[in-house]
């Protein structure tokens, strides 16, 4: 999450609908985190791994998006514009976000934040089982 905020804050990279969504499975994941220190740690371990796994699966579903694999939600990724009448066209472009969910603003190792934050998932998930393992 950190990063995230950083680079949306300090290095002035909007977010795009699909980042929004994989921010929130993060955020429950911290606050099973913090619950898993005064109780219940088993259940929360549990929670955890689901969240990471939730956050994981976006983060492939917006992978596949950026590269193209499959077809974005239409509120955020572009599509033809065949068929669509120009006044249709218009509104569609003027209703369209700012950021796009298939376009990559920012990648390391040919690998685009969407990516890496499903990388960082999985490794996270698999720190949340040893934790539910241990209990």
């Amino acid at each position: 999450m950190l990063g995230a905020l950083g680079f949306q804050h300090l290095g002035g990279m909007a977010p795009c609908k699909l980042c929004i969504w994989q921010r929130w499975p993060h955020v429950i994941a911290i606050g099973f985190g913090v619950f898993a220190l005064v109780a219940l740690p088993r259940f929360m371990a549990a929670g955890g791994v689901a969240a990471a796994l939730t956050t994981a699966a976006i983060g492939s579903y917006h992978t596949g998006v950026e590269r193209g694999w499959w077809q974005g939600p239409t509120s955020c990724s572009s599509s033809g514009a065949s068929g669509i009448s120009a006044d249709d066209l218009f509104d569609q472009i003027m209703s369209a976000p700012l950021v796009r969910c298939d376009e990559v603003p920012w990648e390391m190792l040919g690998l685009s934040m969407a990516s890496w934050n499903m990388l960082a998932s999985l490794g996270l998930a698999a720190v949340w089982l040893m934790a539910f393992r241990a209990r």
